[in-house]
């Protein structure tokens, strides 16, 4: 179901969606980028740079972003999405040679 949007009469809208669904975006593209990151800093793609504990992600979330309103959360997640998405450039190539990718 949708709910009625006010100002526009008549057109249905979905509700948006919980908060909570948006941190845990956030705390996976805040993994994402320190993988692709560890893994250019490293450059090796083995399974513990590439797949490390969730731990460090969450930490950086916590510090930074446990308290943060919807908007911050969904302008952090586009920013952890970009840096991830270069870094993965570099990273590809190296988990290729290695057969990771």
């Amino acid at each position: 179901d949708g709910i009625r949007d006010d100002l526009v009469t008549g057109v249905q809208t979905c509700a948006l969606p919980d908060l909570e669904s948006h941190k845990r975006l956030l705390i996976q593209q805040i993994y994402r980028a320190q993988s692709m990151q560890r893994i250019v800093e490293a450059q090796s793609c083995e399974c513990p740079t590439r797949y490390p504990s969730w731990e460090a992600a969450e930490g950086v979330f916590v510090e930074h972003f446990a308290a943060s309103e919807y908007w911050d959360i969904v302008e952090a997640t586009s920013e952890y999405r970009r840096q991830a998405n270069e870094l993965r450039r570099e990273a590809m190539p190296i988990c290729e040679a290695a057969g990771n990718w």
